[in-house]
């Protein structure tokens, strides 16, 4: 148990919490949304610090991010709890944890020295804050951060964004790269199926990428839900607007948790909404969960040379030549070494 960063003392024992942008009001003996943060005597206290539920190494291409030191392995690490509630959450049994579970937090006594160290000795290049909202261990996060960054690590946090300003402009000295989610461009989808709201996601890539963050962006394509081409039109221009060179991954829903009533993602959608990225001029749109494809693949919009030739999180063949294309020189946006 670690006391909290970013929250302020109230009237009756309350404290308001300003990690992210629920902004909760808590009352003594209550915890945030997120399940992992309490009022302890009118002080907030983090029950998740140096408690990880997951550590294991694998491929940067799994964030997704796939202009960030290709063919690497990230250390990734996970605390239980999250503090959105998405319907069709892949990793529910942990960020869903508390709440599931009486308000127990489990996980293995796990200390940023021992991150850092896993990290180096798996050869790992960066440590990945991810499988849940690292925000809600942002203090476990941030320790981990700062020492691997000592130690020649690089930093990535894998996020739903919905972190407050104060925060991002914390972090963003220690961060490298981020993936952030944008899972649905109408209040209605964040309101319903992730309990949040659209707007501070947005507010966050944009100034991620002012800070000088590596940004990419993932959209879990649902049927029914965020599939129709206006919405995916509009989360296209929306990145353009931001940066064009931001690669945007559209991936593929598979039924999960509490959303078993879609089928998964036709693949004719994926390879529509990478159309519709191109078509609006974006630089890289990358078709996720469905290897094989072609559509994960990076090839230069200058030129249309296939540059980085993918399976899966495997890097078949990488042509990229200190960050341009072979054939014609065309920069390719990243961070490649």
């Amino acid at each position: 148990m670690k006391e909290a960063l970013f929250y302020n003392v109230e009237d009756n024992g309350k404290v308001q919490c300003r990690l992210c942008n629920h902004h909760c009001h808590i009352r003594p003996g209550k915890r945030g949304i997120c399940g992992v943060r309490e009022n302890r005597d009118g002080r907030l206290y983090s029950l998740v610090y140096g408690r990880l539920i997951s550590a294991n190494s694998d491929p940067i291409e799994k964030k997704p991010l796939f202009h960030f030191l290709p063919g690497s392995a990230s250390y990734s690490i996970a605390t239980v709890g999250c503090n959105f509630r998405c319907l069709h959450c892949q990793n529910w049994q942990i960020s869903q944890y508390p709440h599931i579970h009486g308000g127990e937090i489990a996980g293995e006594d796990t200390g940023p020295g021992d991150v850092v160290s896993a990290a180096l000795l798996d050869g790992a290049k960066s440590i990945s804050y991810t499988y849940v909202e690292p925000t809600i261990f942002y203090e476990l996060a941030y320790d981990c951060a700062v020492l691997g960054k000592k130690k020649g690590l690089k930093n990535v946090f894998v996020s739903n964004g919905y972190m407050s300003p104060d925060v991002t402009r914390h972090l963003a000295p220690v961060l490298d790269a981020i993936n952030i989610d944008i899972k649905g461009f109408t209040e209605k989808f964040y309101h319903e199926v992730c309990g949040a709201r659209l707007q501070p996601v947005l507010d966050n890539v944009s100034l991620m990428h002012e800070l000088g963050v590596w940004v990419e962006v993932t959209t879990l394509v649902i049927p029914g839900w965020n599939d129709s081409k206006e919405e995916l039109r509009d989360i296209a221009r929306f990145i353009k607007g931001v940066d064009p060179s931001i690669p945007w991954h559209v991936t593929a829903f598979y039924p999960t948790y509490k959303m078993l009533d879609r089928p998964p993602t036709p693949v004719n959608t994926l390879r529509t909404a990478r159309e519709i990225g191109l078509e609006e001029g974006l630089r890289f749109v990358y078709e996720g969960n469905v290897p094989g494809e072609g559509g994960e693949n990076t090839y230069c919009p200058a030129c249309g040379a296939e540059i980085i030739k993918r399976y899966g999180f495997t890097i078949l063949e990488n042509r990229l030549l200190n960050g341009r294309c072979a054939r014609c020189g065309e920069t390719i946006q990243g961070v490649w070494a």
